[in-house]
């Protein structure tokens, strides 16, 4: 059920429909965590590797699921949206293209975790019953938190920063900001919402709706 729609798409449709099977079979087949960890990897692969979409994109991507009902794998669909719209011959059918990248996306990304939930439920109980293993899953969780939080980082440093490059140290690399490219509205904003969550303790949902309101007036004014 999963590998024979794929495999069809992979003979007879354009090029870019077999990457986002590819890439989003890849995704789902090894990526634990849940939604954020699976998104940055998709984000620097997305962006950096198979150019679909730029970083501003992949910023409005993930905002708009932080800010909306339902999962925020979701975002994987915006993604396979955009590659396929973007991959559409000229003279029109893009929106088809894109609807057809969306539609293979969500097949790709979402049947391999029934395939892990209905073959791994039945050992769950076992595993952890297991010492070893169940060591292994904690090491699992950790690499996880380590994921988010370079989600996080990355995030932030794009939304508060106009341009960010690369720092290299032998092996090692990281995201630097261009420190003179500090976006004080997107600061002020973040300081707001840190004040309303961890200070004055109101809710997700007030704090979003007035950083919204403020983003909103701060675009109407023309800042």
């Amino acid at each position: 059920m999963w590998i024979g729609p794929l495999a069809l798409v992979a003979l007879l449709a354009p090029p870019v429909f077999a990457d986002i099977a590819r890439f989003f079979s890849v995704l789902a087949m090894v990526s634990f965590g849940g939604a954020y960890a699976v998104l940055a990897y998709m984000t620097q692969e997305a962006v950096a590797t198979q150019g679909w979409l730029g970083t501003g994109e992949m910023l409005d991507a993930l905002g708009l699921a932080e800010t909306t009902p339902g999962p925020l794998i979701l975002v994987t669909e915006f993604v396979g949206f955009l590659a396929g719209y973007r991959a559409a011959p000229e003279g029109g059918g893009a929106l088809l293209w894109g609807l057809g990248g969306a539609l293979v996306t969500l097949w790709a990304t979402f049947a391999p975790c029934f395939l892990w939930i209905f073959a791994g439920a039945p050992w769950i109980d076992r595993i952890a019953a297991r010492p070893r293993l169940r060591a292994a899953l904690a090491g699992v969780t950790a690499a996880v938190v380590g994921v988010i939080a370079n989600l996080s980082v990355w995030f932030g440093l794009h939304v508060l920063f106009g341009t960010v490059g690369t720092m290299q140290a032998g092996p090692l690399r990281a995201a630097w900001p261009v420190w003179a490219s500090f976006d004080w509205q997107g600061g002020a904003i973040v300081l707001l919402a840190a004040l309303m969550l961890l200070r004055w303790r109101r809710g997700v949902a007030a704090t979003l709706l007035v950083c919204a309101a403020c983003g909103a007036a701060l675009r109407l004014a023309g800042a």
